[in-house]
């Protein structure tokens, strides 16, 4: 069936002039027959042959020249009805000047006028009917080749109707709109036109339809309303899908083809944010920027973001030589006054960064570059200490050194009681940072302002659970949980890089900023989430497998040690965390002695002293749990 519909889409031109010339033949033919009441003895004494070629040349050169069957048949519309009126006006215009000259010279007419008049409106209505009725067919027969959809619309204002239309214009849609679904109670039991509207607790009714899918239009969906709209529908086995917003339709235009799956981004994203641009418009406007960890998730979003502000420089380092060409390539395809570096190097090399620090001269960093993979790290203590602590240190000695105005840290909500080597890395990175600002301050020689910003996950960052099951769920599964009571905290990308910006703006100085991460999300859920938005049954399609935790991994995250407390910012999203402060000194010696045992390579050593500097680090499912051990009995650290 899909080579019979390949072999109508390539149709050649030739023969729909074939097809037009025949119906313009019989149009001649049956004029000649009404102008002489179907007696064929005044037709016979014509030169009726010659009439009728010269009556086909005619409309044979206009088509070549107005090219009349340019459209396509199948998608006939109002312009290839002009097309055939206007071809076949000026062929009757043409006969009748030729007759008329005839007329003037010969005393005679070639083709009656009568005869001209009634084959004139023949070969209209024919050409126009018989393309009605190619589309009409080719319509029906598109919809017995592919199973046709039922669709709900949810949302019966503007945004819906506008929808319906899209979907009953599209010839080539196998879609069937049956009903709008609203919140409005005052509009269930209505219709619109022959279309009835129903309740989101009425979409039982249609849930014995084959291939149901309900299409959010809305324009304003919170994300919780979006969430029960899918949890209903996923009762009935409903795919939902939705039209997007208005900024995402091309050349300002909906069709079909753009309305897309629901994504689990869009489940878990939350309200928008409102950020102080003017404030940060400040802080960032003709400065020069370095963003470490430029290629990664957090790092890219920064650089979008940050480019917002017309900074004068952005000096974007990362070691990986493949993502700083990506990001290379998406930026030049933009145009901008900023001017950018894109810098190939290891944060652990400190000739190379101070040297990008002498020839640039940064006023603001952003550091995103870290290890931060826990089962991986919990492998590879030394490395993640030598990125996430040494390579800290340096740039943050650096800052010192060249009085950058602001040095902002991203850190990580498993810097909280942290029972992994990647938590307790940047819990002591954060140590220090936070150190080194109030040894700024009690000397009083330079101005750097230190500022750490803690979250959790962000939605669809490399390595993070989401691409995971994407890929799993593309394999045919099976989906791959840990435990089933494990939670998490997410957080959308752009969102978390908006809070980023918002709190380095603030910052003074050696606060750690904690983000409002909203609730904890059961990842299990997420997992059967996104099985059902990809139109697939749990158990039936595909499976869910329990692996159990992996080494340094934990249960439930948290955001604040339980020695701390917040305080309030003007930004309702924004916490400060009041936290344990250390002395710059015996920070910096403790630090030190840790990295001379990561070059060491001693993987107990390394972790024996990480547990020394954070005494609230218990390792969770790791070897290392034997050093907790030894600690309670006092026979070790």
């Amino acid at each position: 069936m899909q080579t019979r519909i390949s072999a109508i889409r390539i149709l050649p031109r030739w023969i729909i002039v074939l097809i037009d010339l025949g119906f313009i033949l019989a149009s001649i033919v049956l004029a000649y027959l009404l102008r002489f009441n179907f007696d064929l003895n005044p037709i016979a004494s014509r030169n009726i042959f010659s009439e009728i070629f010269f009556y086909l040349a005619a409309h044979l050169i206009v088509i070549m020249v107005l090219k009349p069957y340019r459209g396509i048949i199948r998608y006939t519309g109002p312009q290839d009805a002009i097309r055939v009126v206007r071809a076949m006006l000026i062929s009757f215009m043409l006969l009748l000047g030729v007759n008329e000259i005839y007329n003037l010279t010969y005393g005679l007419r070639v083709i009656p006028f009568s005869v001209l008049s009634i084959a004139f409106f023949i070969s209209v209505f024919t050409l126009v009917s018989y393309r009605i009725l190619v589309k009409a067919l080719f319509s029906y027969y598109s919809a017995s080749v592919k199973k046709q959809v039922s669709i709900l619309i949810f949302g019966a204002g503007k945004l819906g109707q506008l929808t319906r239309q899209i979907i009953e214009s599209d010839s080539y849609s196998n879609m069937k709109v049956l009903a709008f679904v609203d919140d409005d109670r005052q509009k269930a039991g209505n219709q619109i036109g022959s279309t009835p509207i129903i309740g989101l607790t009425d979409i039982s009714k249609f849930a014995a339809y084959p291939r149901m899918e309900l299409i959010i239009a809305l324009r304003d969906i919170s994300p919780m309303r979006k969430n029960e709209v899918v949890d209903a529908c996923s009762i009935f086995k409903i795919k939902v899908r939705q039209v997007p917003s208005f900024d995402s339709w091309v050349k300002g235009e909906l069709s079909v083809r753009q309305i897309r799956d629901v994504s689990i981004e869009d489940l878990l994203g939350r309200e928008t944010i409102s950020i102080n641009n003017i404030k940060i418009g400040h802080e960032l406007e003709d400065k020069r920027i370095f963003v470490t960890g430029a290629a990664g998730s957090i790092g890219s979003e920064l650089v979008r973001q940050i480019s917002q502000y017309n900074p004068s420089l952005m000096v974007l380092i990362d070691q990986s030589e493949t993502g700083i060409f990506d990001l290379e390539c998406e930026i030049e395809s933009n145009t901008t006054k900023i001017q950018y570096q894109f810098v190939v190097a290891d944060i652990t090399n400190p000739q190379r960064i101070e040297q990008l620090f002498l020839k640039y001269h940064p006023d603001v960093i952003f550091h995103a570059a870290a290890y931060k993979h826990v089962p991986i790290m919990e492998k590879n203590p030394s490395e993640a200490i030598l990125c996430n602590v040494l390579g800290t240190k340096y740039l943050a000695d650096l800052s010192f050194k060249f009085m950058v105005k602001k040095f902002v840290m991203i850190s990580t909500d498993k810097a909280v009681n942290p029972t992994n080597v990647m938590g307790a890395s940047k819990r002591i990175a954060e140590m220090y940072v936070q150190s080194l600002n109030n040894f700024k301050v009690a000397n009083k020689e330079y101005y750097t302002k230190f500022v750490t910003t803690r979250f959790g996950n962000v939605l669809g960052s490399n390595g993070s659970v989401i691409p995971l099951f994407k890929k799993q769920i593309d394999k045919g599964g099976p989906i791959t949980v840990t435990h089933p009571d494990i939670t998490r905290y997410f957080m959308t990308i752009s969102e978390a890089v908006e809070l980023v910006l918002e709190a380095a703006s603030m910052g003074e100085g050696g606060e750690i900023y904690l983000f409002d991460m909203g609730e904890s999300v059961k990842i299990v859920d997420l997992a059967k989430r996104m099985i059902h938005l990809s139109g697939l049954e749990l158990n039936k399609d595909i499976e869910i497998h329990f692996t159990g935790l992996r080494e340094g991994e934990k249960l439930y995250e948290e955001l604040l040690n339980n020695k701390e407390n917040t305080i309030s910012t003007y930004h309702e999203k924004i916490m400060i965390a009041k936290v344990v402060e250390y002395a710059y000194m015996s920070i910096s010696r403790e630090i030190d002695k840790l990295i001379d045992l990561a070059k060491e390579k001693d993987e107990f050593e390394v972790v024996t002293q990480m547990k020394k500097m954070v005494p609230e680090y218990l390792s969770s499912f790791s070897r290392y749990e034997i050093l907790d051990k030894q600690g309670e009995t006092g026979k070790a650290v």
